[in-house]
């Protein structure tokens, strides 16, 4: 993944891309469909009249409704707006006046405080981590994969099948922040394939049973860092169970595919036979 970065597009600040979803039909449309319909022959039945207050638009109701998306929106960038100046910029940019800033200098400037918030985020949550496994690495029951970066805690033994490196278990879990957050957390049996999750995750499974239970506190630097879309440098934990250390679906899914291609082998081996036979 790409480092994170909060950036602010055109669109956003142009009322946040609201117009792009709404399917407004062209002037130009419009005229050239009038036209086709005229070269049309009329037909003998006539349209039902349309109703004078189908036709009628409530705009100060619309209007005030529309404010709301872009206010919305405006929030979503997590920047504190001065909303009089908002008003005022709309209004001005109606009357064709000139902004106090371009475009690319507004950008610039709102993309600068993110950067700053956003590092000072990072930072704080960071220290709360480092702080933490420190702190936890003394509890009873504590075991540290790696010092500092990686600790597990068993909350119930297993007795089936190992997982190991590779594999793809099959597991049941829940994932929180430090502050006990859930930010995810399986429906169902779900299974992760150890190659292609975060080191914490995989590292801290490995060496676990069908049957056990397994809480994972993971360091930002096993887990996301500042990449994703989780606040950057969280902590990480996992309440883990093991369903089955390995999924037999895939196990199944690569003999039928040995199996096939052995078959394969064997008929051409037949015809390479029948066409000797025939020679």
């Amino acid at each position: 993944m790409n480092k994170k970065k909060l950036k602010v597009s055109l669109s956003l600040l142009a009322i946040a891309g609201i117009l792009s979803a709404i399917p407004v039909a062209s002037y130009a449309s419009q005229k050239n469909a009038s036209k086709n319909e005229a070269k049309v022959e009329p037909k003998h039945e006539e349209a039902a009249p349309v109703k004078e207050e189908e036709l009628a638009l409530d705009i100060p109701k619309i209007s005030e409704s529309f404010g709301h998306l872009i206010g919305k929106n405006l929030d979503s960038l997590g920047f504190k707006f001065d909303m009089d100046k908002i008003i005022k910029g709309i209004q001005d940019s109606v009357l064709g006046k000139e902004p106090p800033m371009s475009e690319s200098e507004c950008i610039q400037a709102i993309s600068q405080d993110q950067e700053k918030k956003f590092k000072k985020v990072a930072q704080q949550n960071l220290n709360d981590a480092e702080k933490f496994l420190e702190s936890n690495s003394s509890k009873d029951g504590i075991v540290s994969i790696e010092e500092k970066k990686l600790q597990y805690r068993i909350e119930k033994e297993g007795s089936g099948d190992v997982v190991q490196a590779h594999y793809s278990p099959l597991i049941k879990y829940t994932g929180k922040f430090l502050d006990g957050k859930v930010f995810g957390a399986s429906k169902e049996d779900e299974m992760i394939s150890l190659d292609e999750t975060i080191p914490g995750f995989s590292k801290g499974i490995v060496g676990m049973k069908e049957g056990e239970k397994r809480t994972l506190y993971i360091h930002p630097d096993l887990a996301y860092g500042v990449n994703g879309s989780l606040p950057p440098n969280s902590l990480l934990t996992f309440e883990i169970e093991i369903v089955k250390a390995n999924n037999p679906q895939d196990q199944e899914a690569v003999i039928s595919s040995n199996t096939n291609e052995l078959e394969e082998d064997q008929e051409l081996a037949l015809d390479e036979e029948e066409k000797e036979e025939v020679k």
